[in-house]
């Protein structure tokens, strides 16, 4: 049974640091193009970040870019999302997804950016 397991979210004043982690099991992860969504109140799921398989290529929303990295280790079947300087328009849950033929979600962790 094909799980991904998202930790690292919480509660964190603007301008601080979080970094997210998405472990894979059950699939050959090297094999996934692998994603962040987030969806905040109100408002729809919106992709934030991706990586491919190999991790040689990223991209990133424009209003993520340049605050948040994404990453990969294969080694380890793990997803990463270093976000830093964040906003408290960041506030969301943070999905990790995989996809290849098909794709696979996790349950979201929550991320608060509050003064």
């Amino acid at each position: 049974q094909v799980q991904l397991v998202e930790s690292g979210g919480g509660l964190v004043q603007p301008g601080g640091s979080l970094t997210l982690s998405c472990a894979a099991s059950a699939i050959t992860f090297s094999d996934y193009v692998m994603s962040w969504y987030r969806q905040a109140p109100g408002k729809e799921r919106a992709l934030v970040a991706l990586i491919t398989p190999a991790g040689g290529t990223t991209n990133y929303s424009d209003s993520v870019k340049g605050r948040f990295t994404i990453s990969r280790d294969n080694t380890k079947n793990t997803l990463y999302l270093q976000m830093n300087s964040l906003k408290p328009e960041d506030t969301a849950v943070y999905y990790c997804v995989a996809r290849a033929l098909r794709s696979y979600w996790g349950q979201g962790t929550q991320v608060t950016v509050s003064s």
